[in-house]
């Protein structure tokens, strides 16, 4: 396909998204398990927007239904425990992922809205949803979230433009992400006018933690192997951590961003100890290394630099894994 029709099967896919919505009387959101700063965001900006146009409209997503302390600024009178989702929605729209399984149980109900609307920017095989629009250049799915309500004409006031200013922070890493683009920081100038505060996004995202991660980030940081063959570094979050220092594991969030740091590395990745034996993976790539590839050996996935995935091998099994794939020249190869 040469990019002439590519750019209009794009155009047509955008035209079809903006008319579904306009149509729609009523109207549900919903986020992948364990929102980010982007996921909530998008759900939040497009509920909250939609109701100030007069539409029926709320947000949910699959439990832990919970509410990060950093993201409490957020307009949250929009949002409904999973089991409180209507069945009967005119449309239903999943936000920063594409992936059935990433929504959890939410996904029979939203198959039964009249029509199933998906809006991402992580790559997938676009096999869900009755109307689709990924794309994988935008710096998060906020910011496609914005031009689609500029394209409907809606309201963003305030509490809208907070939302979508989370959600392009927290994907883009404070706009220092491959990622990042001008029309990214177009947008959050534009934001930015219509009265987003920096000072107070910023020291709830970036600059509070409970006392108690102090001795998790401790304990992850003193694990932290570092393969200098293949410039990886990783390191595990054992359960019994969370439980010394009584913490959420929504509450460790940022923990990748300190494993990361090491100095040489190409890749990193932090293990997470789950509840139910599984153990979740995130990874982060300085641009040689396609992680969403190798996230994908275990059925994850996300972006070049940033990706994951949940797995049911031991974490040793996992390593020996990630390090046999960082051997393959294919793997530096789709980097190149």
């Amino acid at each position: 396909m040469n990019s002439d029709s590519k750019d209009v099967l794009d155009r047509d896919r955008w035209d079809r998204l903006v008319a579904t919505l306009a149509s729609a009387k009523s109207i549900g959101v919903v986020g992948h398990v364990v929102p980010d700063g982007d996921a909530f965001g998008s759900m939040i900006a497009i509920a909250r927007s939609a109701r100030l146009a007069g539409k029926s409209a709320l947000a949910s997503f699959e439990d832990p239904f919970i509410v990060p302390e950093e993201l409490s600024f957020l307009d949250t009178s929009v949002l409904v425990p999973s089991q409180d989702f209507p069945r009967d929605l005119d449309v239903a729209i999943v936000v920063d992922t594409s992936v059935r399984s990433r929504v959890g149980d939410l996904a029979d109900a939203m198959e039964q809205a009249d029509t199933l609307v998906v809006l991402d920017h992580h790559i997938s095989d676009g096999s869900w949803g009755d109307v689709v629009y990924v794309d994988a250049s935008a710096g998060a799915t906020t910011e496609l979230v914005h031009q689609l309500l500029v394209d409907l004409g809606w309201p963003i006031d305030v509490g809208v433009a907070t939302a979508l200013y989370t959600g392009i922070v927290t994907d883009t890493g404070r706009f220092q992400y491959s990622s990042t683009s001008s029309r990214t920081h177009d947008i959050a100038s534009e934001l930015l006018a219509l009265g987003v505060q920096t000072d107070v996004i910023g020291q709830k995202l970036f600059e509070e933690s409970p006392f108690g991660y102090y001795e998790v980030a401790s304990r992850v940081l003193g694990r932290a192997v570092l393969d200098d063959e293949r410039a990886f570094v990783w390191s595990i979050l054992l359960l019994g951590d969370l439980d010394a220092a009584d913490l959420q594991s929504h509450e460790t969030e940022g923990l990748i961003d300190l494993v990361r740091m090491a100095r040489g590395t190409d890749v990193s990745c932090l293990l997470k100890e789950k509840e139910d034996g599984t153990i979740k993976g995130s990874m982060r790539s300085r641009g040689r290394v396609d992680v969403a590839a190798l996230a994908g050996v275990f059925g994850g996935g996300g972006h070049h630099n940033a990706a994951g995935f949940s797995s049911e091998l031991s974490a040793s099994d996992i390593i020996a894994r990630i390090s046999d794939h960082l051997d393959s020249s294919e793997v530096r190869k789709s980097s190149e």
